[in-house]
């Protein structure tokens, strides 16, 4: 029986730290293989293949993060809805949501389509890697509404409180993603396209444990009227949902222009950076699970009224952050060269010096790295208060340094300018994000008290299903 939890009660350490776990577990397992990926493109296909991939990253993660962001931006209310014990408005919500889902998956995959040259051509990818990347890219795209499938159906179960069963399909796409590589890249020898119809058919396999996990769930069970879509509802999950779908892709702008910054400084460059970008997800593992528990566990408590309980647990978040991306960062720092020599072969000098750029850029990266996961705490505190409106904000800021830094600073200092927009990025958004969150705190406690010691206090307040959830 899939084990939904609610959140409303219990020490937030706890809370927040069981739920997080399976999460980071299920995303080892995605960057396990994700690295595998990279090293078998990088070690069999060779530097120019891996540079194809690599300069697609940017538009790749523009048309899914998306597709991440509407999923997310719907899971909002679904866990204020259970946190505030009504199963009628959840099983609407949630069948709203998932007739949403389908449209929205239509909708990014015609995008994704009309986009994927066009803009390849504005970034000046070099012509030795561009039909590369194009082969990669068409492959994933066409897996658009299998990615919505597991994004909407993970993000269900996680709304409700079951971080296990996203670790069990996250697993299971594991083993099928490294089995398939190995399988289609080097016995069928089907070049990016092996490694790209590898990837989707792991998502499928995830998708289906979910799926499956879901149908055994009682209080999203639908029939009769739970079935029907609501118009009203759907306008409301809209609107949490576009701006976090927006937030994304600006975010994702940002890192198109630093690609095509650094497509301008050659392959090997590319490359370095494709593989440095590559132990990107291992920095920022625990950042999400941390960043999907907030949203849950904020989202269900504010349904709920326990103010209090969401600031404990927010300050407890931030703690917990810093300490985790302190040792990750150690980590990367002492072991990162080996780790990104492991993508990397071909000439000797172009792997060395492929390696020296990408090992220089991951050192940055590690150092600053709490705050990259301050940004995740709070950025998905404020989703859980319904707020997607400044954590759009906070994409615009990143837009805006990511831009600014790659553009000025390799006038400024040279080729060492390229390694610091990242930071700088993130840095942007933490500055919008914790003053955001601080100031709608204080709005919340100034409008309802303090007074409130139970969850039948807070109602006494006001109706939870008023505005006030759904700012």
């Amino acid at each position: 029986m899939t084990a939904v939890k609610n959140m409303t009660t219990g020490s937030p350490v706890k809370i927040l730290f069981s739920f997080a776990l399976p999460l980071m577990v299920g995303n080892v397992f995605q960057q396990f293989y994700t690295l595998v990926d990279s090293m078998v493109v990088g070690r069999v296909l060779g530097l120019t293949a891996l540079a194809a991939v690599g300069n697609g990253e940017w538009l790749n993660w523009l048309v899914l993060s998306m597709v991440q962001g509407f999923a997310q931006g719907f899971s909002i209310r679904l866990a204020q809805d259970f946190g505030a014990e009504d199963m009628v408005g959840l099983r609407k919500t949630y069948a709203t949501s998932l007739a949403l889902s389908v449209m929205c998956a239509v909708g990014v995959l015609c995008f994704a389509f009309a986009v994927l040259r066009p803009v390849l051509r504005l970034l000046h990818t070099p012509g030795e890697i561009f039909p590369i990347t194009v082969t990669y890219l068409s492959v994933i795209f066409a897996g658009i509404p299998i990615v919505m499938a597991y994004n909407f159906l993970a993000s269900v179960l996680r709304a409700l409180g079951d971080s296990r069963t996203p670790l069990y399909a996250m697993i299971a796409a594991s083993i099928c993603n490294i089995f398939l590589d190995l399988l289609f890249v080097i016995a069928f020898q089907w070049g990016v396209a092996g490694a790209a119809a590898a990837t989707l058919i792991g998502q499928g396999v995830s998708a289906a444990v979910c799926c499956r996990s879901l149908r055994r769930i009682e209080v999203i069970r639908l029939s009769g009227a739970g079935r029907i879509f609501d118009g009203e509802i759907a306008g409301k999950l809209l609107k949490l949902a576009m701006p976090f779908a927006f937030q994304n892709l600006i975010i994702s702008v940002g890192g198109l222009v630093v690609q095509f910054v650094i497509n301008g400084f050659g392959v090997l460059y590319i490359a370095g950076f494709t593989a440095a970008n590559k132990l990107y997800g291992l920095l920022e593992i625990a950042a999400i699970s941390y960043g999907f528990a907030l949203t849950t566990y904020v989202g269900q408590n504010y349904g709920a009224g326990e103010i209090r309980r969401i600031r404990r647990g927010v300050h407890t978040g931030a703690l917990m952050g810093i300490a985790t991306a302190a040792a990750i960062g150690a980590v990367m720092i002492f072991f990162g060269r080996t780790i990104v020599g492991a993508f990397i072969a071909g000439d000797p000098a172009d792997a060395e010096a492929t390696v020296g750029i990408a090992y220089h850029y991951l050192c940055i990266m590690a150092l600053f790295l709490p705050v990259l996961y301050l940004l995740h705490i709070y950025r998905s505190s404020l989703q859980g208060l319904g707020d997607t409106v400044m954590p759009m904000a906070s994409g615009v800021a990143e837009l805006v340094m990511r831009t600014l830094t790659i553009l000025i600073l390799p006038e400024l200092i040279g080729n060492e300018g390229l390694f610091w927009a990242e930071v700088l990025a993130w840095a942007g958004a933490d500055v919008v994000l914790i003053i955001s969150y601080y100031v709608r705190m204080a709005g919340i406690r100034k409008r309802y008290g303090e007074r409130q010691q139970s969850i039948s206090d807070f109602r006494e307040l006001s109706d939870p299903r008023e505005n006030h959830r759904y700012l």
